[in-house]
């Protein structure tokens, strides 16, 4: 799932650096960004270094495959309607149910899990956003980090009930996608600042 994360997360970061113009350098290192950031804080924080990305080259692999996808192949990936926000409600899920499980697994409690597992979703996508001047979605007013704590919270039910942790996980996974794009298309947004 985190391999699988890495790539889609690639992929929002190659296709967003195309749409900047930047050059491959620039395409491959959004990617990188996007993929990678969120797990290299998370492994940081729990210790557990150094981090995967950094010990297992498929990570690295991974990450540089969807950077060369998304410089070569942007217009079919275009052609899926929004497809920054669509890879990255995608990454977003299978990052904050992979964050989790890690998080726990290293024996940490349920709501710093949670909180990792947030980091874990929103760490890449925030980086990205970053090198190319934006403000972080993470920060706006859509529903973001909030679908990567609802991903965390059905991982940390699923195994405080003892259920099988697959589908557990797809749950989770297909939860934080849904809430993000229905959120999106919707026009959903997290609670501003009375008058504000």
């Amino acid at each position: 799932m985190d391999l699988a994360g890495v790539f889609v997360f690639g992929l929002s970061g190659g296709t967003l650096a195309v749409r900047h113009r930047l050059d491959l350098f620039g395409v491959l290192v959004l990617s990188l960004a996007a993929a990678l950031a969120g797990g290299v804080f998370r492994d940081l924080l729990i210790g557990a270094v150094p981090p995967a990305s950094l010990q297992d080259d498929r990570y690295l692999l991974a990450a540089l495959a969807s950077g060369f996808a998304a410089f070569f192949f942007h217009p079919q990936i275009n052609r899926l309607g929004k497809p920054v926000m669509v890879l990255d409600a995608a990454g977003l899920g299978l990052f904050a149910v992979a964050g989790c499980g890690k998080a726990l697994a290293f024996g940490v409690g349920p709501l710093p899990a949670a909180l990792l597992a947030s980091l874990t979703a929103c760490g890449g996508g925030a980086m990205r956003d970053l090198l190319v001047a934006e403000v972080p979605r993470v920060l706006r007013e859509e529903i973001y980090a909030l679908a990567a704590l609802l991903g965390a919270a059905i991982v940390i039910a699923g195994q405080a009930l003892k259920l099988p942790d697959l589908p557990v996980a797809v749950t989770a996974v297909l939860a934080v996608f849904i809430l993000r794009v229905v959120s999106v298309l919707r026009g959903w947004s997290a609670p501003r600042a009375p008058g504000s």
